[in-house]
């Protein structure tokens, strides 16, 4: 090859490197060689021709893309990846690829056939310079289904002429299945069904496989609820039959190996219907002034044995769900209710952590033991707190709780020790309020009350928490010699920046201030929340604090509890109810009696996966417990038309505000179209709908009185009427609330 040729062969191949630079910028667009010559500088002819074989080499090489009328573009050789697919309310959906968690967007023309929660392959679409540099999200196609995400659905069976149709319950599904006559199994216009999916494609089709009831009424919604999360009603007879094999009398030979505490006073305290109690305390005095305390749970892992029908079932169902009405148990009933259930006056087996606390909350030393307990009494959460407050009453207290009186004036002592202790070092306390249904001897819902968080509350909880934290870090401390010990932690990452950022911003204009000079800082954020205490926005700001936190987790990596501000943190006193719970014994277990390198491992491989399945059943159960929630609000709402409430705004759209209620905690929506007196524009910045004409605004946090002017129990809707529409101006607003706090 001679100087020129090589001269020649290095300016095409040059060139060629800005053709692909150039088309990489413009993903999507077509150009004629002119028009390309002429925005890469392609001056006279000779560069022209160098030009042109340039794009003849990059054609042959199969690296651009030619299509008719001379044109070219980029050549996208798509990316195939595998995700679960979400499809939202506004019909657009989202993949989460398995193995990074990357959200993949697709636009809602490029979702067919896929459904919602379908696990599919999608393929990249190119993105621009500009995109890549500003870090937008990626964008693909549905290329295939590899599993379809759910084999049944629930919703109502609708009749047009001759054909059957169900329309699904879950919004995030928009597409009917069409059920031929002989597929009813009984079912009737309008009834709540199970319909199983039997062929898959544009048209959907299927066959009933269960009648909940008719569509609206309370039970048939509730059980579209279990239906529609796949949540099991019931137990195989393999499980059940491992449940009921479990003796009430434990062998002798139990007892010997382990600490016996029978004697000592050791007291449940629970929610007064509970009938599994996993968890019982003691405390005593010690002669150098500190605490011994005793936190002693059920020790399931000896009757759920590894690898049993009970632990994988246990597995699968990850937790217990509880719904307003009634609770999904985890464990079979004579397992939750009996076996293992720390019932007052009976020989228990337990997994205690005994520790030595100063009067200032330092644990100082601790053991952990299997052992024994028998509890000498069974307390409700209203006992022990009418308990604590008779010592300022001076009502009397039973006969027979008054020997326990002095221990549980001391327990709840220690646990304000602890509370406060834990506040200065950073813990964040989400006092979020709760409601319990009252239901009548028809089982309908016939008041709601606000559940009080008593001291009583408290004590237990920061007993349970200060044993979580020593169980954490008794095996996840360790020297720089040893190796690491695989565990389940409870882990809680810090929050994204810009989610905080949003918050300060979204507080500042209730006139409240979140402190960001030192970053993200669990203390500051706990100080806004003594700040909103109080205060009439105290529910929503909570709420929108909360919803800027990242989820906390179950993790075999120890990244710490944010939320907490705790070093070691893990789930220990729940196995009734729990499944990392049983897990943890069962790992404390093999570490007191000693493992091999062989089993750390198997123990290592094995808990990405529970973690994992944990972690998704418990947002599972949430999101079914809520819907249930609203199944039991709306039921009671029903028989409320027309009734007025005082209410606060919890949230802001373009097609209306949302209120709750504020004695009831019942959330609906007051539509714009129901808000006739002004022209209302949502304000996105402001968190608020403002009139055109009149400068009315309706902003989150405002109180508000309503009426309920329509309930809707398919579609799990109540729709509010403003009756009060006047509004304090936004600085004397703001001073009352920073002045109440």
């Amino acid at each position: 090859m001679n100087t020129l040729t090589k001269q020649t062969h290095a300016t095409v191949e040059s060139l060629c490197q800005h053709i692909l630079a150039f088309l990489e910028r413009f993903p999507n667009e077509l150009f004629k060689s002119k028009e390309m010559s002429r925005r890469l500088g392609v001056r006279n002819e000779n560069d022209y021709r160098l030009f042109k074989e340039a794009l003849r080499t990059l054609q042959d090489e199969k690296k651009i893309n030619r299509v008719r009328g001379k044109k070219y573009g980029h050549l996208h050789i798509p990316q195939k990846l595998v995700g679960v697919l979400e499809v939202t309310a506004r019909g657009f959906g989202i993949v989460t690829i398995d193995e990074t968690n990357e959200e993949i967007f697709i636009r809602e023309e490029n979702l067919e056939p896929a459904m919602h929660g379908d696990n599919v392959e999608v393929a990249l679409l190119p993105q621009s310079t500009k995109q890549k540099e500003r870090g937008a999200r990626r964008e693909g196609v549905i290329e295939k289904i590899i599993r379809h995400g759910t084999q049944t659905l629930v919703g109502t069976l609708e009749r047009i002429r001759k054909l059957y149709f169900v329309v699904p319950s879950d919004k995030h599904i928009a597409r009917e299945i069409l059920i031929e006559r002989n597929q009813l199994e009984g079912a009737k216009e309008n009834d709540k069904v199970v319909v199983e999916v039997t062929a898959w494609g544009k048209q959907l089709q299927g066959k009933v496989v269960e009648v909940l009831g008719h569509a609206g009424e309370m039970s048939a919604e509730v059980r579209s609820v279990a239906r529609a999360f796949n949540l099991p009603s019931e137990f195989p007879a393999d499980v059940l039959a491992a449940a009921q094999a479990g003796s009430t009398m434990i062998p002798q030979t139990e007892i010997a190996r382990r600490l016996d505490l029978r004697n000592e006073v050791c007291v449940t305290i629970d929610p007064q219907d509970a009938k599994d109690f996993d968890d019982a305390v003691s405390l005593e005095i010690l002669p150098d002034g500190n605490y011994r305390l005793g936190v002693h749970i059920a020790d399931v892992s000896y009757y759920v044995t590894e690898g049993s029908a009970l632990d994988k079932e246990a597995i699968k169902r990850g937790t217990s769900v509880y719904f307003p009405n009634g609770v999904i148990p985890m464990l079979p009933e004579h397992l939750s209710n009996n076996l293992c259930s720390l019932r007052p006056h009976e020989d228990k087996l337990t997994f205690s952590v005994v520790m030595h606390v100063t009067p200032r909350g330092a644990v100082n030393s601790y053991e952990i033991r299997e052992s024994v307990i028998r509890s000498k009494r069974r307390f409700t959460y209203e006992q022990v707190q009418q308990i604590l407050d008779s010592k300022t009453s001076g009502q009397q207290v039973a006969k027979e709780d008054e020997s326990f009186v002095g221990m549980l004036v001391h327990m709840h002592k220690l646990s304000s020790v602890l509370t406060k202790k834990r506040m200065r070092e950073g813990s964040v306390d989400f006092d979020s309020v709760e409601a319990k249904f009252v239901f009548d001897e028809h089982g309908k819902p016939v008041d709601i009350i606000k559940k009080i968080r008593l001291d009583a509350h408290r004590l237990v909880e920061e007993f349970m928490l200060l044993a979580n934290r020593v169980v954490a870090k008794h095996i996840g401390f360790r020297n720089k010699e040893e190796l690491p010990k695989p565990f389940l932690y409870r882990v809680h990452d810090t929050p994204d920046p810009d989610r905080i950022r949003e918050l300060s911003l979204f507080v500042e204009k209730f006139g409240f201030t979140l402190n960001l000079d030192s970053g993200v800082s669990s203390k500051e954020l706990q100080k806004l929340l003594e700040q909103v205490k109080g205060s009439e926005v105290e529910n929503v700001i909570n709420d929108v604090a909360l919803r800027s936190m990242a989820k906390a987790v179950y993790s075999e990596h120890n990244i710490g509890h944010y939320g907490l501000a705790f070093d070691y943190y893990a789930h220990f006193t729940s196995p009734i109810r729990r499944y990392p719970d049983l897990i943890v014994h069962r790992m404390l277990k093999q570490y007191q009696n000693g493992i091999t390198l062989q089993e750390r491992e198997s123990i290592r491989k094995r808990l990405p996966f529970i973690a994992k399945q944990s972690s998704a059943m418990e947002r599972l159960a949430m999101e079914a417990e809520r819907a249930a929630i609203k199944v039991v609000q709306v039921e009671f709402m029903k028989r409320h038309i027309g009734d007025e409430y005082a209410a606060v705004i919890s949230g802001v759209a373009a097609y209306g505000v949302f209120v709750e209620v504020n004695d009831l905690l019942v959330e609906g929506l007051v539509r714009v179209r129901d808000m006739d007196d002004d022209y209302y524009l949502f304000d996105e910045k402001q968190y608020a709908l403002k009139g055109k004409r009149t400068g009315n605004q309706y902003r989150l946090g405002d109180a508000v009185q309503v009426k309920v002017v329509r309930v809707n129990p398919e579609q799990r809707q109540i729709d509010f009427l403003l009756i009060h529409e006047t509004q304090p101006k936004p600085k004397s607003r703001n001073k009352r609330i920073a002045g109440s706090v």
